[in-house]
């Protein structure tokens, strides 16, 4: 072999060798991107699965608040028609007592007027003259 052909053959392997070295350098890269494109998915899922459970926690304390003060205006409303029951026994029992007391005194009239003879149920006597 001349030393044309050798310098050729000396350039044709370096020329593969870089070309080989481009090839697994991209490869390489392309590997890299891959692996981090992954990485990015996943971190990407494991964010959106926090938020997401982030989101539920808030809504079921949101939940249980609500529920907490449905409950207390529940407890509350049945206190007030508690009240307002016991509030109307006890009027009613004051009108009972008040007409009970009102015929009592009723009837003490009615009985000191029979004592009395002021009973309207007998005549009148007229005990005047009369004189012409």
């Amino acid at each position: 072999m001349n030393r044309e052909e050798i310098k050729q053959e000396i350039q044709r392997r370096i020329e593969e060798g870089r070309k080989r070295i481009y090839e697994e350098v991209a490869i390489q890269i392309e590997k890299k991107k891959e692996a981090a494109l992954n990485e990015a998915m996943q971190k990407a899922e494991r964010e959106k699965q926090e938020r997401e459970e982030q989101e539920k926690k808030h809504e079921e304390q949101r939940k249980k608040a609500e529920e907490a003060l449905m409950k207390q205006a529940m407890e509350q409303q049945q206190k007030e028609l508690e009240r307002y029951q016991e509030l109307e026994r006890l009027q009613k029992e004051r009108e009972e007592v008040m007409k009970r007391k009102q015929m009592e005194e009723e009837q003490q009239r009615q009985n000191q007027m029979k004592l009395l003879g002021k009973n309207k149920s007998r005549p009148k006597l007229s005990f005047a003259l009369g004189m012409k």
